[in-house]
């Protein structure tokens, strides 16, 4: 039996993107002319028949709400799917858990109205499928996007002001020199927690130090490798005395990455980290941390987006509060040697 044509062949075949195959189709006017043409020959060329199904299911209830992102891995994802999943599960709600990296797969499944609405991440939205999203008035939550528009909320951390709270601790304690590891670039927290800290070190009117910034990308791995080969590679008077880290894992990594070198957290450096994971209640030194509350953004998250299927609501931005964690991987730059 052969199998259905789907929107993405379509869209393969007329050159375009996904979104616009749909708006075409649909009759969106939004679409070139030329454009729709070519669609709509690509489809009755590839005799391409539209979900009906999916078609339907716009007008009643799917009870199931997407989470995309392009990966699980780690202690953030796995917390925050656990707490997604449970609210969910009290409102009768199942979730369609969506990992990839491709843009046109997640903008096909949402097209296809296999979810009542969906909880993702900026970098896996690109401005047409956004745009795409507000015209079809597909309801979502955003983890790190804030936007206006009646059918998307978002639920962040408070990562800048998390920025300013790690390096303030550490200047309050001495600290004059104080490097930084970014995660991905790009990605709002990253971004945030570094403008804050610019922030506080400009305020204090301390100097930033290029040579300070190693990039970490929010994992344990590439944080190690890079402190490790910096120690190894750069004269002991231009370390500085203290590090913020990107997130936690990043953090386990820095400290490793000081003890591989015959070095001592806090003896040698400061750390300090952002999230709060489970894994640093097993791990020493216990690890000073922003604390982000991972489990109450998923289950906002999920409260937020059913009042917004429900049609109880706009949109709206919520920011959550952050906290300072104090552990055993911060002191006085005085008593370090």
């Amino acid at each position: 039996m052969k199998e259905r044509v789907t929107i993405r062949e379509v869209a393969k075949e007329a050159n375009v993107s996904i979104a616009t195959v749909s708006k075409a189709l649909n009759d969106v006017d939004v679409v070139k002319p030329k454009t729709k043409e070519k669609v709509i020959a690509a489809a009755k060329k590839l005799h391409y028949t539209p979900n009906l199904m999916g078609k339907n299911l716009k007008a009643k209830r799917t009870k199931m709400i997407g989470f995309y992102t392009h990966t699980i891995i780690g202690p953030y994802f796995s917390t925050l799917i656990e707490a997604i999943v449970k609210e969910a599960e009290k409102h009768h709600y199942g979730v369609n858990v969506i990992i990839s990296s491709d843009k046109q797969v997640l903008t096909s499944h949402l097209l296809g109205n296999m979810v009542d609405g969906f909880i993702g991440f900026e970098d896996l939205i690109d401005d047409e499928a956004l745009s795409t999203i507000q015209s079809e008035r597909i309801n979502a939550v955003f983890m790190d996007r804030q936007i206006n528009d009646r059918s998307i909320s978002s639920i962040v951390f408070a990562s800048r002001k998390a920025g300013r709270l790690a390096t303030k601790e550490l200047i309050a304690k001495g600290h004059q020199k104080i490097g930084f590891l970014p995660g991905h670039p790009g990605v709002y927290d990253s971004d945030e927690r570094y403008l804050g800290y610019i922030q506080a070190m400009r305020a204090a009117e301390l100097t930033v130090n290029d040579t300070w910034i190693i990039p970490g990308l929010f994992e344990e791995k590439a944080s190690f490798e890079n402190i490790d080969h910096y120690l190894k590679t750069t004269d002991k008077k231009d370390w500085p005395t203290a590090w913020i880290a990107g997130n936690d894992l990043s953090a386990i990594g820095v400290i490793k990455a000081v003890e591989a070198n015959n070095l001592q957290v806090p003896t040698d450096f400061s750390v300090i980290g952002f999230d709060d994971i489970e894994l640093l209640r097993y791990f020493k030194p216990r690890v000073t941390t922003v604390q982000n509350p991972i489990r109450t953004q998923g289950k906002e998250a999920v409260i937020e987006l059913l009042a917004l299927i429900a049609g109880d609501k706009a949109g709206e931005n919520k920011i959550l509060d952050c906290r300072l964690i104090r552990g055993e991987t911060t002191t006085a730059v005085e008593l370090q040697k």
